[in-house]
């Protein structure tokens, strides 16, 4: 690593980039946290859930539809999907333009048309960007590819209940102190979350053994180690198991106080108890991402590293660096980023929980659930 540390790290963000706040450290410590967001977000574009993939949707609690809760990054089944063609002519890419294209009833009378913009005058892009909105789906937009003349852009029907979602976790250290002081709230708020979320619920031994539970269309309980029981429902046909689960996946990287994945504190042991998968960014991961694209980039590199100044300016106008809004031409750089790499990239992650497994395991688990026949289960 470059750097001796994620705080050295953040040291060094803070002087070459927020030298002019009041409490520099602390800028530098939210923008890692958005960094690891981005990481997560383009992480699996490259794995290929892009069209799957909904950003700050509410998710509600199974069996208690009262409470939501929003997740970050929700993969959701496709029932539909067409491709077309919009002039490249520096206008924006709006809602209504997109509708108009498509021309297809199917979509225009079934969808609440929503006033979202795919990409502005200003070339920003828009995320996971939704279009329109049924009572059981949302229609996205997603710029496919591009060159001189046109967009291709793909618009995709996703229902709404997810087979996954991603949640991010990181907590900043105030100088001067051993923790943050709201670690363990925000481990505990992560934590659950992912125990309500899906209609696989955790229970305990007194031996700490962790067992699962689900129950069966006729209400009929199944209960077997987590691990075991959650493989089978994932590998499985079975609609009355699959209709409601709901794989949960907590992405977490170090700040001093969520230590490592071989030396787990109270805040790590009760997120990897809870998530189904818990994968740790290692130190080097975010390190590495920082340095190539940051504050030490190279050729087209450096069009990321203009995207984060001009987010993260004294002088800015608006924030074109987050997992939601993202300027165009860094944007077309993260991409090969990531797929070039994707191979060493993956290597920035270990596995918490499961203990054992792989993150090629994890993206079997993620690719089966997306290949199901959703429209018979759901």
């Amino acid at each position: 690593m470059a750097y001796e540390s994620v705080d050295k790290l953040q040291n060094a963000l803070g002087e070459q980039v927020f030298h002019y706040t009041k409490d520099k450290k602390k800028a530098a410590g939210r923008a890692l946290g958005t960094m690891v967001e981005i990481i997560t977000f383009y992480l699996l574009k490259t794995w290929g859930f892009n069209q799957s993939v909904s950003i700050e949707r509410k998710l509600v609690e199974y069996g208690n539809e009262e409470i939501s809760h929003n997740v970050e990054y929700s993969l959701h089944p496709i029932n539909q999907a067409q491709r077309i063609l919009l002039p490249n002519d520096g206008n924006s890419l709006t809602a209504s333009k997109i509708f108009r294209e498509i021309g297809n009833e199917n979509y225009t009378d079934k969808f609440e048309r929503k006033n979202n913009t795919l990409l502005d005058k200003y070339n920003i892009l828009r995320n996971g960007c939704t279009i329109g909105i049924s009572e059981n789906s949302y229609l996205i937009s997603s710029i496919d590819s591009s060159d001189d003349a046109n967009f291709q852009i793909d618009i995709f029907e996703q229902h709404k209940n997810p087979y996954a979602f991603f949640e991010c976790k990181r907590v900043g250290v105030e100088e001067g102190m051993k923790k943050g002081p709201q670690t363990i709230e925000k481990a505990k708020q992560g934590a659950y979350v992912a125990r309500t979320a899906s209609s696989l619920q955790k229970i305990r031994t007194d031996k700490n053994e962790k067992y699962g539970i689900i129950y069966t269309s006729d209400n009929q309980p199944i209960i077997k180690p987590y691990v075991e029981l959650m493989e089978e429902i994932i590998y499985s046909n079975d609609s009355d198991l699959l209709k409601k689960f709901i794989l949960t996946v907590g992405v977490v990287s170090n700040h001093g106080n969520w230590f490592t994945a071989e030396n787990q504190n109270k805040e790590m042991k009760v997120l990897s108890q809870s998530y189904d998968w818990l994968i740790f960014l290692t130190d080097t991961g975010l390190a590495q991402f920082i340095d190539d694209l940051i504050l030490n980039p190279k050729g087209e590199n450096k069009k990321v590293q203009q995207a984060f100044q001009k987010s993260y300016s004294a002088t800015k106008k608006k924030n074109v660096f987050t997992k939601v809004k993202m300027d165009f031409k860094a944007d077309l750089v993260l991409i090969k980023y990531f797929s070039t790499r994707i191979n060493e990239i993956e290597k920035w992650f270990n596995i918490i929980a499961p203990e054992g497994k792989s993150i090629d395991e994890l993206k079997s688990e993620l690719t089966e659930l997306r290949s199901k026949n959703w429209k018979e289960i759901l």
